[in-house]
């Protein structure tokens, strides 16, 4: 008997020793046949069945002898064997779902999900999950791509080796679209500007962007508190002259889209950038624009609730200087500007014997020049390491000349390059008067 608790399931065996205690009652006389049929809750007729099969080969003739055969559907022992031993050999670090897209695509082994996941728990190559937490309420997506962007950053071990880098995502909350990926060194104002642009110069203007409260995206007076509206960093002014409404998440349960997706990204792209042994940023980023971004879209890119975008042109949109951060710096007495360790001389100008004193809008780019500007018109153009680069056209000599005389009523070009909201050109309602998460 403890063989055969060994070989069938708990509630099976259970069963039989029950049955087995209900006949020998029977056969004794304490009970009723049909009283041995109610316990059990079977019929007369399947009861008498029970007791020839007791009295024909015990205990044993009690067990379900089904149990005793291979099923018709078994994995064979040997494809079995197959599966485990790639798993272990080549793709040990996937995830089962990916792991299981391999097989289908690179070795044509048509297996189930349910019995690939069942194989590598049972022979112990990943590990089970554990139980989900609380339950939580689903946030509908928005029903047009372009209402809303997450933009998040996922620190990992990409290379699978000790270095750490960034990857910085834009999707879209429709359609889980993602329109930008790239790995960087870190997440910085710099990096998080190059994706929005990127994504602007392709798509277009979007409603609103969702995004954690991280330096680049708020300022945080108190630790876990609320964000502050009023101070809007180099990252929300670029995005409140184009228009698009910034949302704050209070948790990474709110932000369990781009959380998931990030998950995602972890389980797969680090094993692809292994199996085609790409080591670096710059391979590794020309990997994900020419094939990974396209080939993770048609996996996971759903269809939008309703027809249409709410992209919008982002015409007469000077993208080069919105995307800078900016800085105030006062002009020395020796026509010097002093930034970061820096100090950049300010040539003579025949039209201004000095600009000491001026007050001046240090525009630091993408690429790391730096631009200087007075009341939105051009005063210089430097490297990185401070030298002049360009000198001022004419043009933008008789610019600036008039705006220091005071010969410009109105400016041009408004020195906080703020744009009025009402210029979106859209017929889809704004992001300030989107339905709030």
């Amino acid at each position: 008997m403890r063989e055969s608790m060994e070989i069938y399931p708990r509630t099976a065996a259970e069963r039989a020793m029950k049955l087995q205690e209900v006949l020998l009652r029977a056969t004794s006389g304490k009970i009723k046949w049909w009283q041995a049929a109610e316990l059990m809750g079977i019929s007369e007729r399947q009861m008498r069945r029970w007791r020839k099969r007791y009295e024909e080969q015990g205990y044993q003739g009690l067990l379900d002898r089904r149990r005793r055969k291979p099923s018709s559907r078994r994995v064979a022992k040997a494809q079995a064997e197959a599966v485990l031993g790639l798993y272990r050999d080549k793709y040990f670090d996937l995830n089962v779902r990916h792991f299981h897209e391999k097989l289908g695509e690179e070795h044509q082994i048509g297996l189930s999900y349910t019995w690939v996941k069942q194989a590598l728990q049972s022979a112990g190559l990943v590990k089970r999950k554990a139980s989900r937490g609380v339950h939580r309420k689903r946030r509908e997506r928005r029903p047009l791509p372009g209402m809303m962007l997450h933009i998040d950053g996922s620190e990992h071990r990409w290379f699978q080796d000790e270095r750490k880098h960034d990857l910085i995502v834009i999707l879209d909350d429709a359609t889980s679209e993602i329109y930008y990926a790239q790995l960087a060194e870190e997440e910085t104002t710099a990096t998080v500007m190059a994706g929005l642009r990127a994504v602007i110069e392709q798509k277009g203007l979007f409603c609103s962007l969702y995004s954690d409260r991280g330096a680049h995206f708020w300022l945080t007076p108190k630790s876990g508190g609320k964000v502050d509206y009023e101070r809007p960093t180099q990252v929300g002014r670029a995005m409140k002259e184009l228009g698009v409404h910034m949302i704050p998440a209070y948790s990474p349960q709110a932000r369990g889209r781009s959380e998931r997706n990030f998950s995602t990204w972890q389980g797969r792209l680090p094993q692809e950038l292994r199996l085609r042994g790409i080591r670096t940023l710059d391979g590794s980023n020309g990997f994900l624009r020419e094939h990974y971004i396209a080939e993770f879209n048609r996996r996971f890119t759903v269809p939008a609730a309703q027809r249409g975008t709410a992209f919008i042109s982002c015409r007469h949109r000077n993208l080069e200087l919105i995307f800078t951060q900016r800085f105030e710096r006062t002009v020395d007495q020796d026509n010097t500007l002093r930034f970061h360790n820096l100090v950049m001389q300010i040539e003579r100008a025949e039209w201004r014997p000095t600009l000491a004193g001026c007050k001046v809008i240090i525009h630091q780019h993408l690429d790391t020049t730096l631009t200087l500007m007075i009341a939105g018109h051009r005063v210089g153009h430097y490297s990185a390491e401070g030298k002049l680069l360009t000198p001022l056209t004419k043009k933008q000599i008789k610019a600036v000349e008039k705006t220091l005389r005071g010969k410009v009523l109105k400016q041009t070009f408004p020195l906080n390059l703020q744009i009025p909201h009402n210029t979106r050109d859209s017929h889809f309602p704004t992001a300030s008067t989107a339905t709030n998460l």
